[in-house]
């Protein structure tokens, strides 16, 4: 298995993190893909394969720690090619909410 587990909607309460700007300001650091829940239980084949799928966003997926579970919000595509290259290793962006 992948991830913890695959979802498909946000349990936690709106964080207010909407632009590339905001969620600039929470520093990266290394997570574990079996340790994340999806958010999306579908994938996008075009972005998954695009070469250039970060030249417009974020490099680094948003993840969204709530309650103890860490969910996957944005970058599925990045999780998945990190996956298909054998590594179990994600630089992402985690967001931390209160309980």
């Amino acid at each position: 298995m992948i991830f913890k587990a695959v979802g498909d909607i946000r349990p936690y309460p709106d964080h207010g993190y909407v632009t590339p700007k905001d969620w600039a300001a929470v520093p990266p650091r290394q997570v574990r893909l079996d340790d994340l829940v999806t958010t999306k239980a579908t994938l996008d084949l075009g972005a998954l394969l695009a070469e250039d799928s970060t030249f417009f966003g974020d490099l680094f997926p948003h993840v969204v720690q709530w309650k103890g579970t860490m969910y996957l919000e944005d970058g599925l595509h990045r999780a998945v090619r990190t996956a298909l290259h054998q590594r179990t290793i994600l630089h992402a962006r985690v967001l931390v909410l209160d309980d």
